[in-house]
């Protein structure tokens, strides 16, 4: 009877080892590894090439942004935050003749080495852009009669403040395009800080070739550019 018992007992722990043997064992999914690309995307960092005027004609029209970083821009008049209340660019664009640019890169590299640079409110403008200003403001105080041109239209002339380095705008006692005494350059009752403001950029701009309007603070003719012809070229805009 014991020996019956004992193979009932040693049959049962075979069983339960074999059953033991069959049960799987759940395999874990590999989790999937999502491969970073650490490399630098060079088309976002790769500098950025400027131009150069070889080649060029002095009365060639270039965009003043392809041949340096180192100017603002506010351009005015491709918005309605001027004088005209009215937007009459299409789209905002600082050109001028290579004359013109020429001069203009060196006055601001004299007044990058002062802890300015230049910022332009106006450029280059079409006559075409002379005549939708006259239509509003027909007023040759204020707006240069469209058949005789100004030097706007030949692209010697520029409307400029002065930023510091870090782009915080000069101090010139009124706005761009405020038409008043307290805009010319003789009024002497203004605070020393802002004609002092004024003298630096003036005298900076005369020394190299420009000339200034009495009773505007902000406009400058290169003394060359008054001699080139009245201009329409139009530049493209891309949306």
């Amino acid at each position: 009877m014991k020996n019956i018992i004992l193979f009932l007992i040693i049959g049962l722990i075979v069983v339960g080892c074999k059953n033991e043997s069959k049960k799987v064992i759940p395999v874990q999914p590999i989790q999937k590894v999502k491969i970073v690309d650490t490399a630098p995307n060079t088309e976002t960092q790769r500098p950025k090439i400027l131009k150069t005027f070889e080649g060029l004609s002095d009365t060639t029209f270039i965009r003043l942004a392809d041949f340096s970083d180192d100017f603002e821009y506010d351009l005015r008049y491709a918005t309605t935050n001027n004088f005209l209340k009215a937007k009459v660019y299409d789209c905002a664009e600082c050109y001028t003749r290579v004359k013109t640019a020429k001069a203009l890169l060196k006055a601001n590299e004299a007044f990058m080495e002062k802890g300015y640079k230049i910022k332009f409110f106006d450029c280059y403008r079409p006559n075409s852009v002379q005549y939708k200003m006259w239509a509003i403001v027909p007023n040759p105080q204020y707006v240069a009669n469209p058949v005789k041109g100004s030097i706007h239209n030949k692209g010697g002339a520029v409307d400029i403040t002065l930023v510091t380095l870090e782009g915080k705008e000069v101090d010139m006692g009124t706005d761009f395009d405020f038409f008043g005494k307290k805009a010319y350059h003789d009024n002497t009752t203004l605070p020393q800080e802002i004609l002092d403001n004024r003298k630096l950029l003036k005298e900076t701009m005369e020394a190299f070739g420009f000339w200034s309007i009495r009773t505007e603070w902000w406009h400058y003719n290169l003394s060359a550019g008054s001699n080139a012809k009245i201009a329409n070229f139009k530049w493209d805009c891309n949306d």
